[in-house]
């Protein structure tokens, strides 16, 4: 026999042992639920997790923000996944830069840390519409959060698309990805049994086969819709330790088995424009996750550091009292870490509680070197300025109709809408819109001629307009309203008409304003009695060392900043947010600009400088009492 026949044989005679033994058992998995445990590596185990979100935190922190979450005695994260930001529009999908959230997963897990992801598709967290792309609202009665079959398809793209970056990274392929939640809080928004089996079934298909969790507030009447049946189900609350008596009492009414975990523990809390500033005691944080680990109880504070809502990110939402709550640019939600990464009180009064409750074996790492000192920049001017009248070629092109359109009519997601229409022969008396989402700045031949502000349900305005002034209504996009009933509602711009002296007005010119390239602009030196409203400003200032710097609005009225062209966010003078986070690696040695789009009309001396600390302060002429 040749040597090749008998090392056929040879290899046949191998197959047909393998064949003939029993079957191994496949691998372990390497996290997984057990009754009423988590198991990781097969071993109890406890989930201390702290909630960050890649968007919000330029990605040259990501590292250093991790750490702390690590030093702090954290062994996990967890993240949403922001749909609105990774598929702009209708099948153009974006993972790169500060969107790449398998580097984010990749990064955590150097660093020693576990990860929970909260893909959606709606994440509510302050963000506009949720989460939720604008253009879902461009098809007409599409309703999201329902078994609508074009919403369904779109969000079952969008969860297999994000199944590609973050697949690898499961704990059933041994990666650092824990466990997934399916939906989000959907106990506190309907009861449609059908359409949460669907949201775990899209998931499941997707290929997301590791343990999955809902998560709900804690009470009977959350659960009748948010919970599923073979699905782990965790719970978010705030307070003190009576409340998380309480809540644990509901969870086990409901619940007998299962793991115990609460979802999001609300450790600070965010802010409305013209409201209050909110803190929360550390007192209460600590006595609070010292009864979770003394009672095994696995917790998510939410958050551990918030960051900023960059851009237009921010949301809205609404009360019985008020009908519109838009968020602040900062989301520094009181947390352990702040918006500039330094650690605050409460961080130290976190990690000495978890340091108490280590298991055997495991010690606290030491602290991390603290982040970069923040700066201060002296006072410099803005003298340079271009008029949004003089600007409207360079940013927009006219859209003719004869009832005004929404801003998703105009297939626009984001900044502000001019309607211009011209008060017919005959027009007289009181201006009226139906309605304005969010802000509308009006006015006659050029000149300021009032506003119209949602938050007050003002629909009417004594303009004093003549017959044939030219009539224009500068509408913002203040944030789509993220949690509630009222999520299919909110087309922005003029939603239905406008009249003056119950006349209606027809034959609109639109121009539709993102504001996503403002290369176009052409500045001059400002005269000194040139009107500071609907202009925008540039200046800059020099740096011989960077650092994150905190833009200092006051004096200013309304409007956005940016700076080398990142877009900080809105501001407004009514606060209580009164400054603007500029991140280190957004500045630069040197040269520096600053570009702000200021709407009102108030630009103070025309000036900005930055400072080392945020300032809160509320105008008491555009406060509304805090709901919490």
């Amino acid at each position: 026999m040749s040597s090749m026949s008998v090392s056929r044989s040879l290899a046949a005679a191998l197959l047909g042992l393998a064949l003939a033994l029993p079957t191994q058992a496949a691998a372990a998995p390497r996290f997984a639920i057990d009754g009423d445990r988590f198991l990781l590596d097969g071993r109890p185990h406890l989930i201390r997790s702290g909630e960050m979100h890649y968007p919000r935190i330029p990605r040259e922190f990501w590292r250093e923000r991790l750490r702390q979450a690590k030093a702090m005695g954290l062994n996990t994260v967890t993240t949403y996944v922001f749909w609105n930001l990774h598929e702009p529009e209708p099948g153009r999908f974006d993972f790169s830069g500060n969107l790449d959230i398998a580097a984010f997963v990749r990064t955590a897990a150097e660093e020693g840390l576990d990860v929970i992801v909260r893909p959606g598709p709606y994440i509510c967290t302050e963000l506009d519409f949720g989460g939720y792309p604008a253009w879902l609202l461009r098809t007409p009665g599409l309703r999201v959060r329902s078994m609508d079959p074009r919403y369904l398809a779109a969000g079952e793209r969008y969860l297999r698309r994000v199944h590609q970056e973050l697949g690898p990274l499961l704990s059933t392929r041994g990666g650092p990805i824990l466990m997934m939640q399916v939906e989000n809080e959907y106990g506190s928004y309907g009861r449609d049994r059908d359409y949460m089996a669907t949201a775990k079934r899209q998931m499941i298909e997707a290929g997301f086969d590791l343990p999955l969790f809902t998560s709900d507030g804690a009470g009977p009447h959350y659960f009748e819709g948010g919970p599923l049946p073979e699905v782990a189900a965790v719970i978010n609350f705030d307070g003190d330790v009576a409340d998380a008596e309480a809540a644990f009492a509901h969870l086990k009414a409901f619940r007998p088995g299962g793991p115990r975990m609460v979802g999001e523990y609300w450790a600070g809390w965010f802010d409305h424009w013209g409201e209050q500033h909110h803190t929360t005691p550390l007192e209460r944080a600590a006595r609070t996750v010292d009864w979770f680990l003394d009672r095994g109880i696995s917790f998510n504070l939410y958050m551990f550091h918030g960051g900023t809502s960059f851009g237009w990110m921010a949301g809205a939402n609404y009360s019985r009292d008020q009908p519109y709550q838009p968020d602040t640019t900062s989301y520094d939600y009181d947390a352990p870490v702040d918006e500039a990464g330094r650690l605050t009180p409460k961080f130290h009064a976190l990690r000495e509680v978890i340091g108490r409750h280590l298991p055997a074996g495991e010690t606290l790492p030491p602290l991390p070197a603290p982040a970069a000192a923040t700066i201060a920049v002296p006072r410099f001017v803005l003298s340079e300025s271009a008029s949004l009248w003089d600007a409207l070629p360079a940013l927009s092109r006219p859209v003719s109709a004869q009832l005004p359109r929404t801003m998703e009519d105009l297939q626009q997601n984001y900044g502000f809408v001019l309607y211009r229409n011209t008060v017919p022969a005959g027009a007289q008396g009181k201006l009226s819109v139906d309605e304005v989402r969010d802000y509308a700045s009006v006015f006659a031949d050029g000149a300021p001629a009032g506003t119209l502000d949602r938050r007050f349900g003002e629909r009417e305005l004594d303009a004093g307009l003549k017959p044939g002034q030219r009539l224009d209504l500068l509408v913002e996009n203040m944030g789509r309203i993220n949690f509630g009933t009222r999520l299919d509602e909110e087309r922005k711009g003029i939603t239905r008409s406008v009249s003056v002296g119950g006349r209606a007005l027809y034959d609109w010119t639109h121009y539709p304003l993102p504001l996503s390239d403002l290369s176009g602009l052409r500045y001059a030196k400002t005269a000194a009695g040139a009107p500071a409203g609907s202009r925008f400003w540039r200046g800059g200032f020099q740096l011989e060392r960077v650092g994150s710097t905190f833009l200092d609005t006051r004096g200013w009225g309304k409007g956005h900043v940016w700076v080398n062209g990142h877009h900080l966010g809105r501001y407004w003078k009514i606060g209580p947010q009164q400054t603007l986070f500029v991140p280190a690696p957004w500045l630069r040695r040197g040269r520096n600009e600053v570009v702000v789009f200021e709407v009102e009309g108030d630009a103070g001396a025309r000036s900005l400088q930055g400072l080392a600390d945020p300032v809160y302060a509320t105008d008491p002429d555009g406060l509304k009492p805090a709901k919490r």
